[in-house]
């Protein structure tokens, strides 16, 4: 038979029952957008990971107070015990390092903003002007705040959108004197709505000088400082020069942790690959149970279709065409599914979209070739043992169909 008729034979031998070609297409979509919906709920997670940590910045190396036992990143890191408070004074130590661009001490709260009438909880940052910089945000009213001298906080307050919209209105808030916490404060910018960054919107924090942060919270410790260097081929070496730093600031003693943005983009990939990998593992599972139904209906169609076989090798149809037949059917059912399944999973991920904006579920290119490749490769598989028992039936024992 020629290659054309064998497809054609095949085709024909498949709609010919379109409940049962129905059903095994049903089983081999179902397994391929699994695959496909996983790994674009695993590949969407690394780049949401990805997109919040470069949010924050460019170039960047984060100093923590506390040392880490272990060298290099880990989430644990994130939190560390903490023998010697971080300073302004280490901040502007780090400032006049000749690789260093810029330095944004940060100290963090919560606390209350009382104004209009109005009350409200709310973030405080405390920081400098190069923050804003630093962070790549932008203000959308007034200006950021001003540069002051070192330990002398002015009295002014840059709002978030959210909480400009709650306590003015559509009012011009520029001016206007707010309540933080036991501060008055005036408001000298609004910053742009919608940013984002690790975990945390910048349309509901309050923003003030640091010096003025610390004079509220009556507290000279510092959270973080982010260091930005003049470029990314200068992170390495400004990390190792911040560590000298501020370990000669520290009596000579290691006890801060400096992390680099690469770093914890590095590791958290690693952890999302293998769990994108993994979920993938796991849905291809389903690939296998259908691969196993296929192999089911197609012993089933043997034997209903036992004249027929006994027929083509009466005419002279050879075991290895017959067999090539069974084959080829197996194939293009599982193959049907499959491209039927990469649809459904195209349709779940833009869903899932819709749903999360934020969230980036696109299917990694990788996975839905995977998925089609399973497919078929399961077909293969499972249809070897129907067409092999079709291909060594007796053409006169099929006829009388015993």
């Amino acid at each position: 038979m020629k290659i054309t008729d064998t497809f054609r034979f095949a085709t024909n031998a498949a709609t010919a029952a379109p409940l049962r070609a129905g059903l095994l297409v049903l089983a081999m979509s179902i397994g391929v957008a699994a695959v496909v919906m996983l790994t674009a709920l695993g590949d969407g997670a690394r780049r949401y990971v990805v997109e919040q940590f470069s949010a924050i910045g460019t170039n960047l190396v984060i100093v923590l107070p506390g040392r880490s036992e272990t060298r290099g990143f880990n989430p644990a890191n994130l939190v560390t015990s903490t023998p010697r408070d971080l300073t302004i004074e280490d901040a502007n130590a780090l400032l006049r390092l000749p690789e260093v661009k810029r330095v944004a001490p940060i100290l963090v709260a919560t606390t209350e903003i009382n104004a209009a009438g109005k009350l409200r909880e709310a973030m405080l940052l405390g920081t400098n002007d190069d923050y804003i910089n630093v962070r790549q945000m932008k203000v959308g009213l007034g200006r950021f705040l001003s540069k002051d001298e070192v330990g002398h906080g002015s009295a002014e307050v840059v709002l978030g959108a959210v909480i400009r919209r709650e306590i003015f209105g559509t009012e011009n808030p520029l001016g206007k004197t707010v309540r933080v916490g036991d501060r008055r404060l005036r408001v000298v910018g609004v910053l742009s709505e919608g940013g984002q960054g690790m975990g945390m919107t910048t349309d509901e924090l309050l923003i003030v000088p640091v010096a003025t942060a610390q004079a509220m919270l009556n507290s000279n410790t510092l959270f973080r400082i982010l260091v930005e260097a003049r470029s990314r081929e200068q992170i390495a070496e400004v990390k190792a020069h911040v560590l000298k730093t501020i370990t000669q600031r520290h009596d000579g003693e290691e006890d801060v942790t400096v992390i680099t943005q690469d770093a914890i983009l590095e590791t958290f990939d690693k952890i999302l690959n293998v769990l994108t990998l993994g979920v993938a593992g796991i849905a291809a599972i389903s690939l296998a149970v259908a691969g196993i139904l296929v192999m089911n209906v197609m012993l089933v169609s043997v034997t209903q279709r036992t004249g027929e076989i006994g027929l083509l090798k009466a005419l002279g149809a050879t075991s290895s065409a017959v067999r090539q037949l069974f084959m080829v059917e197996a194939i293009l059912l599982s193959l049907s599914g499959a491209v039927v399944g990469v649809g459904l999973g195209y349709v779940g991920a833009a869903v899932l979209r819709h749903l999360y904006p934020s969230f980036p579920a696109y299917p990694p290119l990788w996975a839905v070739l995977a998925g089609l490749a399973t497919a078929l490769i399961s077909g293969l598989v499972f249809g070897v043992m129907p067409a092999r028992r079709a291909a060594r039936l007796d053409p006169i024992q099929a006829l009388s169909k015993r």
